[in-house]
């Protein structure tokens, strides 16, 4: 069998005529163990209680059923699932990247700084890098000066979880956002 449709399979539960064992342990809908009795029997005391007779676990032995109301039981899932789902993605950190230039203005670093900001907010990582091309790679304490003036710019939002550091032609910091409890 395809892994696929066994996922598919484990996911749905039995209900009611579906169950073929002869022998089950039945759970009432608060969980107190009702006794062991034929399927069929089970399947008598749900219809009487309006309620669906749900395998729940059918590797037991006997296998164990409950009764529930399925259809809610799947709702609530499906609703917990979808919840999951969401928080999960809210915890995805990216790490964001901003280039900046050995001999950058002032104001060009302000607004560089600026989108940073907006970055560290937000709750992602950022990488500030300087390319050094020509002769400026004889002088990377010029790059490392920029990084500084940058940093000083986001000491408040921002803590520097790597110091600029000389990586080829490139200099590079790593900016952690503070976390706000």
């Amino acid at each position: 069998m395809p892994k696929g449709r066994e996922e598919i399979l484990i996911k749905e539960l039995l209900i009611n005529n579906q169950i073929r064992e002869k022998e089950v342990r039945l759970l009432g809908a608060d969980g107190e163990q009702i006794g062991i009795m034929s399927s069929f029997e089970a399947n008598n005391i749900a219809d009487e209680q309006n309620l669906d007779l749900v395998l729940i676990s059918p590797t037991a032995k006997p296998p164990v059923c409950k009764l529930m109301d399925y259809g809610k039981y799947k709702y609530e899932t499906t609703k917990r699932e979808k919840e999951n789902r969401k928080t999960q993605k809210e915890k995805i950190v990216e790490l964001k990247e901003v280039w900046l230039s050995a001999s950058i203005d002032v104001g060009d670093l302000n607004t560089k700084a600026k989108s940073a900001r907006k970055f560290l907010e937000s709750g992602d990582r950022v990488r500030a890098s300087i390319r050094l091309k020509g002769r400026l790679i004889t002088r990377p304490e010029l790059a490392v000066g920029v990084m500084d003036d940058f940093f000083d710019l986001l000491k408040d939002v921002s803590t520097m979880e790597k110091r600029p550091v000389l990586e080829g032609r490139t200099v590079a910091m790593i900016l952690n956002p503070i976390v706000k409890k």
